[in-house]
């Protein structure tokens, strides 16, 4: 539609196709929407693709001044740049217009820290801000994502009723909850991206078992993934790995998946995540691994070459000797098992760095609530996430979802597979950092005592930094190397 008379209930500006999807989504549940851009084609091509898609109430505009001021008041503008600096000067173009009551939703995947400097510096002309993370893809803002608004609680309520109703549709409600205040909700959003790193890491290493040790075809590699996704991994990311194996090559033989360079691109938020974790002594070694993965997949040449130096040097390609007895159908079971196991792993950490930033920043996160809205429209919904959910509503102060009665039980259950799978794996000479990394992760947490003892004995050598005992209270020094040749002399004089 062409610009109109009557105010717009909101506006949203950016239009690539991420902001279009939303903005048509928006305008398809009823509420008039006002879009700008600041390539005025992209204006044309959104109202367009309104007009095409059912006369929806979208309308066009031109320049900052105008498009704000189309819409109705207290104003509410979405905006979709890309983060950084296009951020800053689309607030920039846009506060110009705006009053004390307005507000912006930045929608992008932002670092949270610039959410709250920018929440600081709108608020000097009493403009309100929310930082809002959006998953699921270009189809997911089209036809429902998963939405995690914070900061201005107000500017959220303003807004409410239209995320609520644009937002994918649960069992138990819209994919859509007022995260908390500050960056919380790009804090979330991030967090969620890690655990997608993590949940695609272990999807592929997976797949490498099964295609090389099992010797798996494509088509049942397809099969198998579609049968998965009938039971307790079911998952839009299950759901798609089947459908990749299905799609054949039209510039040659085969299946497309076959001839894809193995080279992993990455936007920064898993890189982001383990980086949180570390500044808040959070273990997350399966969300780690899988960004390692990442840099070593970028290092083609480096493997290639690497592999011919290896070869030449001796080393045999063991898959072929472990294949030899395998049986398949076990194996599939055993790999499904482990990767159930893995991801649980990884969720537990996810959901742990949630809780500590939540404690370090007084955000109150709802981790139940979390898990909830992440049951549809985004990219690591699953059908388990609603058992994470019952788990956190059980027990909002779960130390560890590897504590959780239920997911426990189930732990316990497929710890012997999840154990064959890595055990063949390292046989065969098949990397899966990410199964690894979370089998010792559940190793390291269930075991009430760790060979830490020593580790803290060399720190009080070296540098005196003391220990605890187990058995006394209070802090201790010892003189170990004085002590050691003491003992050592004295066992010489013993002989």
């Amino acid at each position: 539609m062409e610009a109109s008379a009557a105010l717009s209930r909101i506006g949203l500006a950016g239009l690539a196709v991420m902001g279009q999807n939303l903005a048509l989504n928006i305008a398809e549940k009823g509420f008039p929407i006002s879009v700008y851009n600041r390539t005025t084609s992209k204006v044309d091509e959104t109202v367009d693709r309104a007009h095409n898609e059912g006369n929806l109430p979208l309308f066009g505009q031109y320049n900052p001044r105008d498009f704000v001021l189309s819409i109705q008041r207290p104003r509410s503008v979405i905006i979709l740049v890309k983060a950084g600096l296009p951020v800053d000067q689309t607030i920039a173009a846009l506060s110009d217009h705006l009053e004390p009551g307005d507000a912006i939703i930045d929608g992008g995947n932002e670092w949270y820290e610039n959410t709250e400097r920018r929440i600081a510096q709108v608020s000097d002309r009493g403009i309100l801000y929310l930082g809002m993370g959006v998953s699921g893809g270009e189809d997911g803002a089209r036809h429902g994502p998963s939405l995690m608004p914070g900061g201005s609680f107000e500017a959220y309520s303003n807004v409410e009723d239209i995320l609520k109703k644009v937002a994918a549709q649960v069992d138990d409600g819209p994919c859509v909850t007022y995260i908390g205040e500050g960056g919380s909700g790009n804090f979330v959003k991030m967090v969620h991206n890690g655990i997608e790193y993590g949940d695609m890491q272990l999807i592929s290493e997976a797949y490498d078992v099964l295609k090389h040790v099992g010797g798996l075809s494509n088509t049942e590699l397809a099969d198998i993934f579609s049968e998965w996704n009938r039971g307790e991994l079911e998952s839009f990311l299950i759901e798609i790995s089947a459908d990749i194996f299905k799609v054949k090559d039209e510039h040659g033989d085969g299946e497309l998946v076959d001839k894809i360079l193995d080279k992993t691109g990455m936007k920064g938020t898993g890189k982001w995540t383990v980086q949180q974790a570390a500044e808040l002594s959070i273990a997350a070694p399966t969300i780690a691994a899988s960004l390692d993965c990442r840099y070593l997949s970028g290092l083609k040449e480096e493997r290639e070459s690497a592999a011919e130096v290896l070869k030449e040097a001796g080393l045999n390609d063991s898959v072929g000797s472990v294949r030899s007895g395998i049986d398949k159908k076990k194996l599939i079971e055993d790999v499904r098992q482990a990767l159930y196991a893995s991801k649980i792993c990884s969720y537990a950490q996810g959901m742990n760095l949630l809780r500590a930033k939540s404690l370090e920043k007084g955000w109150n996160l709802n981790l139940g609530e979390l898990a909830r809205i992440w049951k549809g429209g985004c990219i690591i919904r699953a059908v388990f996430l609603d058992r994470i959910k019952k788990a956190y509503q059980r027990n909002p102060n779960l130390a560890s979802l590897l504590v959780d009665p239920e997911f426990a039980r189930e732990m316990v259950q497929r710890q012997a597979a999840w154990r064959r799978v890595v055990g063949l794996a390292i046989s065969a000479g098949i990397s899966t950092p990410g199964m690894c990394a979370s089998l010792a992760y559940f190793d390291t947490y269930r075991r009430a005592r760790l060979p830490a003892n020593l580790v803290q004995a060399q720190r009080d050598l070296f540098g005196a930094h003391t220990y605890e005992r187990v058995d006394r209270q209070g802090s201790f020094h010892t003189e170990w190397t004085k002590l050691a040749r003491n003992a050592g002399a004295g066992a010489s004089i013993l002989k």
